[in-house]
């Protein structure tokens, strides 16, 4: 069998304080299965919830001032580049192919206005983003999928 796969993912999150951060975390809950009568493959099923897709195209130059994910979401970029900053100063750059957990719900707001994060396109193309939210109360933990 073939060595299980881990997968990063940047997870943004509210400590006990309020503050959003962002850690860099893996998909490490693999089974090798297969799926109906295909071969076996890594699959890494998370807990089943209701959930919302959201498809969203981000113009050249667009900037989301300091807000908080609607709900617990996965977001993965299906083209161009966007950035994503965290309360304590962490910012991330992502771009297709890369996906991020938004759990920042539940933030305080600082004096200057920051509470949850900012985000904004990269380069001289919308980014494209599929996002999957989660009707789930968000957790305070990095990484708690796996």
């Amino acid at each position: 069998m073939p060595e299980a796969p881990s997968i990063p993912y940047w997870h943004l999150w509210c400590d006990e304080t309020g503050v959003s951060h962002q850690t860099q975390c893996n998909l490490t809950n693999w089974e090798f299965k297969g799926v109906g009568k295909a071969a076996p493959q890594w699959n890494n099923q998370m807990a089943r919830a209701d959930s919302t897709v959201v498809f969203t195209v981000q113009p050249v130059g667009w900037v989301g001032e300091w807000h908080e994910n609607p709900a617990p979401q996965w977001i993965v970029v299906l083209s161009g580049r966007w950035w994503i900053e965290a309360m304590d100063g962490t910012r991330i750059e992502q771009g297709p192919g890369e996906f991020s957990l938004g759990e920042d719900q539940g933030c305080t707001a600082t004096a200057d206005g920051r509470k949850g994060h900012r985000s904004g396109t990269i380069g001289d193309e919308p980014a494209v983003l599929m996002t999957v939210q989660l009707h789930v109360p968000p957790v305070h933990k990095p990484g708690h999928f796996t």
